[in-house]
Formats: structure tokens, C-alpha cells, sequence
């Protein structure tokens, strides 16, 4: 065997299994990590160095106007769109039936041209009422932050800088309620950014990237308009609180389904983020630097889950317990360090007297500890999403596979009331996800397929309860005595060769919570200090942390995990040495 192989094999036993990784309520506490999008994305834009410069800042002493910033990569010219413009507080809302924003922009390729200024003056405002051209790649919206943004203005036309304490109530000047893309209302659909505009084939990085652009017109805005309130006496934000503020973000049900339409590339995420972690256990052993680069992130999660403010009684117990359980695993680690041979022995520990919170905030630091094992594996997550019917398959071969690979599906006796108690559906209104119940909302006959694990059994049974006089060997025949089965038997033959893809959990109990969706899809994005507002939405910040467009160009240490409060003593927040 090759050392290559050798090393593969090793690495391979590392990998925990599906029924411990696709567990709900584990994924529902993943962490950002050092692949997520957004590190991803930063680290692009700031070893290729991109070229982002204001060509157009027309805006009124108030702030409302327009502002076009101009973006040249290594490959590409874009530029990004912004229109601020008076809106009633009334009228600013989360919901996605808002009709109205503070905040209405859009990333486009290509050089700034004037004469498509009057186009976009029509059409970008008005979001989805709008209509779009394939020069755009993301069509966005924003809200002020009603604790935040007037506060911020009040202290910088004082001369003063704003309390850090009171920003870290919020984090952020604007919130996204919405960032379409991948074809949504003519813009250019994912088969043409992959193969024109490099600087985008990652998955929503063209997204994420104008969430980054938002929280740079955000800090602009606001220096510029103290200086209108008073010119003479005004300061702008210094550089450490602009990178401390993160951009907002509202998410709601429409993020669920994403990771049950997607498997397949649910799969390839997860396994990436695994096998990240299996690299680390099989092929690094601590050593005294790792274990104090460990033990400096150990402490600055516990600062940072400490510092982090919501109203939401479930969430601040699940952080106060995380920091608390983080504290006890670092004394442990100072006590035992000397004795501490591989990194397993600390994994076993905490998987033996910690909740899966604290387990996976471990696996995330062990992960961010080792950067060698792990940015080799960062171009793993796009895949060609195909989903293939085998109909020359033993319908006994499929039988296995649903009792080997699903055994997790049939646990579950759909009979019962609550266990298929909710229904989802696709609203006619907005084209959004909601959730239904059965027993008293319409609309039954058209929910979505989010209840994997149903459609499963229903095959099982029905496979179970064939007479004997049928005489079907193979899928082809199967489905076309009961057709109805036909998708989730495409959906079984196909993630029969993935280990991660399938979430193992029933959608449809009434007491699921779809908010561990949310999360787990937002970790992959890169989005952290999550604030419930209900088991169906939730408030969170992206780019905490991140370098600002200024600091392009300058050295890049790539360690904005876990934010903290920024002290007057650092220059760049709370760096790893």
C-alpha cells in the first residue's frame, strides 16, 4: 500500500458515524469552522488581494442616496450597487412580506456603466416585483438597526467612539432579511457563474460576498453621515469596533428545506467538515505550541459565547452551559496535558462527560488548530447534484440498503398522531416554506417531500406487504406497479453510496425543531452568535470579525473565530500567535 493510501486508510477510521453525525440535534450545534464559506471567501479576497473602490457616494446629508463600489479580482470586474433610501420605522420588518427596505442592493458583473444607473433606480428597490438581467449574480435587501445604527451617528457627531458593550447588544448597523441569487428574477443562474466568474464558484459565495459589501456600505454610511451632523467635531469609527461589526441576518423557514432537497451536497459538506476532523485525529499529535494555540481559542470561545446577548431563555442556557462545560474541559487540559499523548484522549473525554454543545465547540477549535490538515480539502464542496433510478436492481438488494442505511427511518410509527403531526407547504403568496398541522390547516394534499423518513417506511411497507402472486424481482417493476414510490427509491439508490446525506430525524413530529436546520446550514455559511425568536426563525451576525476593505493588502491572519469584544490594547482584535 502507498503512503498516500496508508495515510487515507488512517484517516478513514477517524470518521465518526452517520448515526452520531446526522443526528438533529448534533447538527443543530455545529459551529462555524475554518472552511466555512465566509473564512473561504476571506481568504480569497485577501490573498488575491481584490481591488474594492467607491466610484460612485452619492448620498444626502441623511445618508439616503446612491453608492457604487467597484470590484476587480485577478479574473473579473464587478460592481456592487447600493440604493438607501427614508423608510418609515412602521414599516421595517424581518418578514419577507415587507415591501419596503431601508436598504436594496445588487452585486453585478462587469465595469460601472451610467447609462443602466436609471434601470436598476426601477427595478432593484423593489426586490421581487423587479425583474433582473444575467449581468446581476445577487439581488439583496437590509434594515437599520433600530438599537444601533441612530446611536452609533449620536456618538461619532459627538467626538466620541460608540460603548462596545452596547454594540455587542446587537452587533451589527443593518440586517439582511433576504439575499437571492443563482438565477432568481433573471439574474445569472449557478450553471453560468461557475463557468464565467472564477472568483464565485464556491457555494453562495456571490452571496456572501454582498453581505460583506453591505457591512462595508454600513460603516461608510455611518462615518459619512456623523461628518454631515458635525463636520467639525465628528470622528469616524475607529478600525477596531468597524471590525467588530458584523452584517445581520433574519432566517427563517425558507433555509430548511435546502438540506433535504440537496443529499447530495449536504453530504459533501458535512463530509468535508469530518474529515477535516478525522485528519487532525490521525495525522497530528499536541505538542506544547498546539496545545497552547488550543487552550488561547478554548478561552476566547468562553469570552465569546459569554458575551454573547439574547433574549431567548433556551439559547442563553445552551451558551452559558457551553461556556461553562468549555472551562471545565480547560482545566482538565491543564491538568492532564502532561499526559495527553493524542488528541482522541481529549475527544473521548468530552464525548464521555459533555453534551454535544461542548463536543462540537471542541471539534471546531481542534479543527481551526491544524490548518495544514485542512485547507487542502478546501475546494470539496461543490459536486454535480445527479439523483439516478437503478431500475435493474433486485428489489431484495433495495430491501437491504433501506434496512442497512435507513434502519433510522423505520424506527418511527407513523401512525401515531404526532409523529405525523406537521405538514410543510410552499406558500402562493411569497413561494416560501411554512409549516402546517394537520389536524386544523388545508393544504395537506400539497406539502413538500420533507418527510424522508415517511416516504422511506411507506416504501419498506409497501415492499413488505407485496403478494406473493406479483412476482416483482427488480425497482423497474416496483415502480411501475406503485409509481408513487418511484422518488424515494431514487433518492435511497443514490445517497446508498454517501455516508453524511440524510438528516436522521422525522420532520413531521410535532415537536421538531426546525431551527437546528437553520443553524447547521448557517454554520456551513459561516454565520455565528445565533438569537432565536421562535422555533421557526432566528437572528444572527456574519462577518464578525472580519478584516474591513482597508485592511486588504495588509498581512492576513485568518483567526476571526469566535469574536470578542475588541480591547484598546489590540490592534487587530484577539490574534493567535
Amino acid at each position: 500500500m502507498s503512503r498516500q493510501n496508508s495515510d487515507l486508510a488512517q484517516t478513514k477510521k477517524h470518521l465518526r458515524a452517520p448515526n452520531e453525525v446526522m443526528d438533529l440535534k448534533r447538527l443543530g450545534s455545529f459551529y462555524p469552522y475554518k472552511l466555512s464559506f465566509m473564512r473561504k471567501l476571506m481568504r480569497k479576497v485577501m490573498q488575491e488581494q481584490w481591488h474594492i473602490n467607491l466610484a460612485l457616494f452619492n448620498l444626502d446629508k441623511k445618508g439616503y442616496g446612491e453608492a457604487i463600489y467597484e470590484i476587480k479580482t485577478p479574473s473579473n470586474c464587478y460592481h456592487f450597487v447600493v440604493f438607501a433610501n427614508f423608510l418609515d420605522p412602521s414599516l421595517r420588518t424581518d418578514r419577507v412580506i415587507a415591501e419596503a427596505w431601508d436598504l436594496t442592493v445588487t452585486l453585478r458583473h462587469g465595469s460601472f456603466d451610467p447609462t443602466e444607473l436609471e434601470s436598476l433606480r426601477k427595478n432593484v428597490p423593489l426586490q421581487e416585483k423587479g425583474r433582473m438581467t444575467a449581468q446581476s449574480l445577487v439581488l439583496s435587501r437590509a434594515n437599520k438597526s433600530s438599537r444601533n445604527f441612530e446611536y452609533v451617528i449620536n456618538q461619532l457627531s459627538s467626538g466620541k467612539q460608540p460603548s462596545i458593550k452596547k454594540i455587542n447588544e446587537v452587533g451589527y448597523l443593518y440586517r439582511t432579511t433576504a439575499v437571492y441569487g443563482s438565477g432568481k428574477f433573471g439574474m445569472a443562474d449557478w450553471s453560468k457563474i461557475k463557468m464565467s466568474y472564477a472568483d464565485f464558484t464556491e457555494p453562495f459565495s456571490a452571496e456572501m460576498f454582498s453581505c460583506f459589501m453591505i457591512r462595508q456600505f454600513s460603516l461608510d454610511q455611518a462615518d459619512y453621515i456623523a461628518s454631515m451632523c458635525a463636520p467639525e467635531l465628528s470622528v469616524r469609527l475607529d478600525d477596531n469596533i468597524k471590525r467588530y461589526f458584523g452584517i445581520g441576518n433574519a432566517t427563517g423557514l425558507g433555509m430548511a428545506p435546502f438540506l433535504i432537497k440537496h443529499p447530495l451536497l449536504i453530504n459533501s459538506w458535512i463530509e468535508t467538515r469530518e474529515f477535516a476532523l478525522a485528519q487532525v485525529l490521525s495525522h497530528t499529535l499536541p505538542n506544547n505550541n498546539t496545545l497552547h494555540i488550543f487552550s488561547i481559542l478554548m478561552q476566547r470561545a468562553i469570552t465569546h459565547l459569554n458575551e454573547i446577548a439574547t433574549n431567548n431563555e433556551s439559547q442563553n442556557k445552551i451558551n452559558c452551559d457551553a461556556s461553562q462545560a468549555l472551562s471545565s474541559i480547560l482545566k482538565w487540559l491543564n491538568q492532564e496535558k502532561v499526559n495527553l499523548t493524542n488528541w482522541q484522549q481529549m475527544i473521548q473525554y468530552v464525548s464521555d462527560n459533555y453534551n454535544v454543545e461542548a463536543q462540537e465547540l471542541i471539534n471546531t477549535i481542534l479543527i481551526e488548530v491544524h490548518p495544514e490538515e485542512v485547507l487542502a480539502l478546501e475546494n470539496n464542496h461543490d459536486i454535480e447534484e445527479i439523483y439516478e433510478l437503478t431500475p435493474e436492481m433486485k428489489l431484495l438488494n433495495l430491501k437491504k440498503i433501506i434496512e442497512n442505511q435507513y434502519q433510522w427511518a423505520l424506527q418511527y410509527d407513523f401512525k401515531s398522531k404526532n409523529a405525523n403531526a406537521i405538514f410543510w407547504y410552499r406558500s402562493e403568496e411569497k413561494m416560501e416554506p411554512r409549516l402546517g398541522d394537520r389536524d386544523f390547516d388545508n393544504g395537506a394534499e400539497k406539502e413538500i417531500l420533507i418527510g424522508i423518513a415517511r416516504a422511506v417506511e411507506q416504501c419498506y411497507a409497501t415492499i413488505n406487504a407485496l403478494p406473493s402472486e406479483m412476482k416483482i424481482n427488480n425497482v423497474a417493476e416496483f415502480v411501475f406497479a406503485y409509481p408513487e414510490h418511484r422518488h424515494i427509491i431514487r433518492r435511497i439508490q443514490t445517497m446508498a453510496k454517501t455516508k453524511y446525506g440524510e438528516i436522521q430525524a422525522n420532520l413531521l413530529d410535532k415537536d421538531v425543531l426546525p431551527i437546528h436546520l437553520l443553524r447547521c446550514k448557517l454554520s456551513f455559511f459561516g454565520v455565528g452568535k445565533f438569537d432565536p425568536k421562535s422555533r421557526l426563525w432566528v437572528r444572527n451576525t456574519m462577518f464578525q470579525g472580519a478584516p474591513i476593505v482597508s485592511d486588504i493588502g495588509t498581512q492576513y491572519k485568518d483567526d476571526w473565530i469566535f469574536p470578542v469584544m475588541p480591547s484598546n490594547e489590540s490592534s487587530k482584535g484577539n490574534e493567535i500567535h
